[in-house]
């Protein structure tokens, strides 16, 4: 079985992209972030030509923001559209999680709160999302959390620390957090895989050529329970959808369980081809 996640940055205009990608690389779950589209608009775009791929899905829109979705081939059942006890931003509960369960897994599919800087309101909600995302997690052994974390779990998944210290996505609360969702008995399976790889990037910034020199940030994750963990056959980032016109900022990432279908490649797939040579580790 093959799951997969991917930041989308709009699911209308990554489209003409995303459909292919799913024909070439034939995942049986994806679960999709940043779709930006309501659900009757989702429903619309793509309903129909899901369903000739022999895909359901279950999406949770805005419209202009956020917008999460699980597509699966495997079954699609108990649908959570929200975190229970989901905070609010102001008034607004956005749509950053869904939840089903797909071949026997309990697949979220979540779009974590940016945070902003640090002393924004938003990162305090960052905060108290990611606390309801880990309280939502009932029975770690078949979970999977998968999406835009928008935290990078260590300095050797960002390009380079000193760049972020004044940003989130690497501020102490934030990897303390994350280490709390892991430490309910999950497994992040990229970096389990690759234990002693630096340069495993799944974002790379629009501006200044960084997707070219390879100057990224891991913050799109796979946690697994023990019983997918224990069967990932193969984990890797997609590198070859963030390149050439019109991609998102976002690479998928994407798990082979029982079988590497493509074989057992390495963590980024195609390599980059110019990276610009990184500080060394602190």
């Amino acid at each position: 079985m093959r799951l997969a996640t991917w930041n989308v940055n709009s699911a209308l205009v990554r489209l003409p992209r995303l459909l292919p990608w799913l024909d070439e690389r034939n995942p049986d779950i994806v679960c999709l972030q940043e779709t930006k589209l309501s659900d009757e608009a989702f429903a619309d775009a793509l309903a129909v030509p899901l369903a000739e791929r022999g895909y359901e899905f279950a999406h949770v829109g805005e419209g202009r923001w956020n917008g999460v979705a699980i597509l699966s081939r495997v079954g699609l059942d108990d649908v959570e559209r929200q975190l229970p006890g989901a905070p609010t931003f102001g008034d607004v509960l956005e749509a950053r999680a869904v939840t089903a369960t797909c071949g026997g897994l309990r697949v979220t599919s979540v779009y974590v709160p940016n945070g902003r800087t640090p002393d924004d309101p938003h990162y305090a909600y960052k905060l108290e999302w990611l606390a309801a995302l880990r309280d939502s997690v009932t029975d770690p052994a078949t979970t999977v959390i998968a999406g835009d974390m928008n935290i990078a779990p260590t300095d050797v998944d960002v390009w380079d620390p000193a760049v972020f210290t004044e940003s989130t996505h690497v501020t102490p609360p934030e990897r303390a957090a994350l280490a709390e969702l892991v430490g309910l008995g999950l497994i992040d399976v990229v970096r389990a895989k690759w234990p002693d790889h630096d340069r495993i990037f799944t974002y790379w910034d629009y501006r200044a050529g960084r997707f070219h020199q390879d100057l990224g940030m891991r913050i799109d994750l796979v946690l697994a329970g023990a019983d997918p963990a224990g069967r990932v056959a193969a984990a890797w980032v997609d590198r070859k959808a963030r390149k050439g016109s019109g991609p998102s900022d976002h690479a998928p990432v994407i798990v082979d369980l029982d079988e590497a279908l493509d074989g057992d490649i390495g963590p980024v797939v195609p390599p980059p081809s110019t990276p610009k040579k990184l500080p060394p580790r602190r």
